[in-house]
């Protein structure tokens, strides 16, 4: 008969010291830097939300931008090469 073991149904068993590495780890890794950040978000300085980061949203923004267009030109560069027969 296909019984389950009794061993199977226990919860597996976590070592103390890998418990202890996870639960103190995270709390001395980080610092609360919310103010800080709502601050930069909330001053009136005419720039869109996406810009406002400085440099590294620039940036990113810049990549998309490009990353974006070169897919549309491409996107329509495959759709006009297969919309036109092809000689064999």
């Amino acid at each position: 008969s296909s019984r389950l073991s009794p061993l199977y149904l226990l919860p597996p068993q976590v070592s103390q010291a890998l418990t202890r590495f996870f639960s103190s780890s995270a709390r001395h890794g980080f610092q609360n830097r919310v103010a800080e950040k709502q601050k930069l978000f909330q001053e009136k300085n005419d720039l869109p939300v996406h810009l406002k980061g400085g440099t590294t949203d620039h940036f990113l923004y810049r990549l998309t931008m490009v990353v974006t267009l070169g897919g549309t030109a491409y996107s329509l560069y495959c759709l006009g090469w297969a919309s036109f027969p092809h000689k064999k």
